[in-house]
């Protein structure tokens, strides 16, 4: 992805690459979309993606393949055990990362049940950076316990800090100093943060953590699902990475780690996942569970084509033309939007864009999911579906009390070569109308509360008539527009 200066001195990010095949996409008026996110409970998870316009969800199992990948998958080798197709992507992650032992898997939560049933016990703690959804969920669930202990900057909403995702060290000496190093089950780092902004992590900062853990007999683990646009971050945010090649500062983050595990559904655009292993010892406390509840130790539950389309897929990740689209199309959509007055997460991160409702909606309650009801009407105004991320995305305490989000953030995800510029700009002047007659949104509550991931397939209610007067409005703004 080259980053251009028009003539009319616009910058603009020009795409390296052409289309080539297309998928035909409706655009239904606001009257049926008013109808399909009412269907859903106002939880876009559960929209007919027929019914949606742009779908900015998620960038997870969604990327657009490569023309290699897609010839790749044609040569696989279709085999239950002992395929060739396997031996070629445990090679490239060998080559990649510098790891000796893999474990495949369907995808990345898969990886996190292994780690968990594997490394927790009752009464263990997990610091890192951020939490994630599903991360946190296996932890609990197998008796252990999340501490977040993000730098103080990373909870900054308007900064100009080039690494938001870093971990506080003095808060990880003290937390080893505080319950000893025989409770904490591993050090997790997530490059980056996907709950905060898509924020990265430096790798200064891993280094630094990598010594702490050293001095205590530690396990470092890295989620690299989002590790693209964490590269391109440190490759163009830090001047002594500058001179580095992308597969350079791969091995230097992970040199630094015991274990470093994804989902293929972000890295590497394709589908699957992976455990990749420094210690004999370890790998073989974790290889009897991927036959139990993946598959065999050669394909982990992916098919054998979509583990070729992985290996080319892994080694186009080490491409800056690649990784760079992401990170650029995002920043792109973050100025236009600061330009206009919208409240956005800044710098710019990856995954997506994001924006701050606390400051879009200040009028609606953290306990009326905020996030949640601006995801509803965006989706409303405009056929974009993006996804909650703040307080919805939680799960209540065990006497039933909510636990608020630090953020309260709407995310657009910007699946990878999927959209065109035009369509970035349609979501952005979506985003503007309703952020200029955002007093009509209101808060939702829930009429089916699941007890785990409630986020995933629970069902809201608005509260009262604002959706019908948001409709309203909209028509009577903008006549017979969609």
């Amino acid at each position: 992805m080259a980053k251009v200066r028009f003539a009319s001195g616009e910058n603009v990010p020009l795409e390296m690459h052409k289309v080539r095949i297309v998928q035909k996409l409706e655009l239904p008026p606001i009257e049926a979309r008013l109808a399909a996110v009412s269907e859903a409970g106002n939880n876009t998870f559960l929209l007919r993606n027929r019914d949606v316009f742009m779908d900015m969800l998620t960038d997870s199992g969604v990327n657009a393949m490569s023309d290699q990948q897609v010839a790749a998958m044609m040569v696989a080798d279709d085999a239950y055990a002992g395929s060739a197709t396997y031996e070629r992507l445990e090679a490239k992650l060998r080559e990649i990362f510098g790891l000796h032992y893999i474990l495949p898997t369907h995808q990345g939560r898969a990886c996190e049940n292994i780690l968990a049933q594997v490394l927790v016990k009752p009464g263990s703690i997990v610091p890192m950076n951020y939490h994630f959804t599903t991360t946190k969920a296996h932890i609990v669930l197998n008796g252990g316990a999340v501490e977040e202990i993000i730098a103080d900057a990373g909870l900054e909403v308007t900064s100009d800090v080039p690494f938001k995702g870093d971990m506080d060290i003095a808060k990880l000496e003290g937390l080893v100093a505080t319950h000893g190093a025989d409770k904490i089950a591993f050090v997790r780092m997530e490059a980056g943060t996907n709950l905060i902004g898509g924020q990265p992590i430096s790798l200064q900062n891993l280094a630094e953590i990598r010594k702490v853990c050293d001095a205590n007999g530690l396990i470092l683990v890295l989620d690299a699902s989002l590790l693209a646009d964490n590269l391109w971050f440190i490759k163009t945010r830090d001047p002594d990475c500058a001179d580095l090649t992308i597969r350079e500062i791969t091995r230097k983050i992970a040199d630094l780690c015991d274990i470093i595990y994804f989902s293929a559904r972000k890295l590497g655009c394709a589908r699957g996942g992976g455990i990749c292993i420094r210690d004999e010892g370890l790998y073989r406390r974790m290889r009897g569970l991927v036959p139990l509840y993946e598959g065999f130790l050669t394909y982990g539950g992916m098919s054998v084509r979509e583990i070729e389309a992985l290996t080319v897929g892994l080694d186009e990740t080490m491409d800056e033309d690649m990784i760079s689209q992401g990170p650029q199309f995002i920043a792109y959509m973050v100025d236009e939007l600061v330009k206009r007055g919208v409240p956005v997460i800044t710098p710019a991160g990856g995954l997506g864009c994001h924006i701050d409702v606390m400051r879009f909606l200040p009028h609606v309650p953290q306990a009326q999911y905020p996030a949640g009801a601006l995801a509803s009407a965006l989706y409303i105004v405009s056929g974009v579906r993006g996804m909650e991320r703040g307080s919805l995305s939680e799960q209540r305490n065990p006497d039933g009390t909510e636990v608020y989000s630090n953020m309260e953030l709407l995310r657009l995800a910007m699946p990878r070569r999927v959209f065109t510029l035009s369509q970035v700009k349609y979501a952005i002047d979506r985003i503007d109308w309703l952020y200029r007659n955002r007093e009509l949104v209101g808060g939702l509550t829930f009429v089916e509360e699941p007890e785990i991931l409630r986020f995933f397939y629970g069902r809201l209610a608005p509260i009262g008539d604002w959706q019908e007067k948001l409709v309203a409005e909209f028509r009577a703004d903008l006549g017979d527009s969609l």
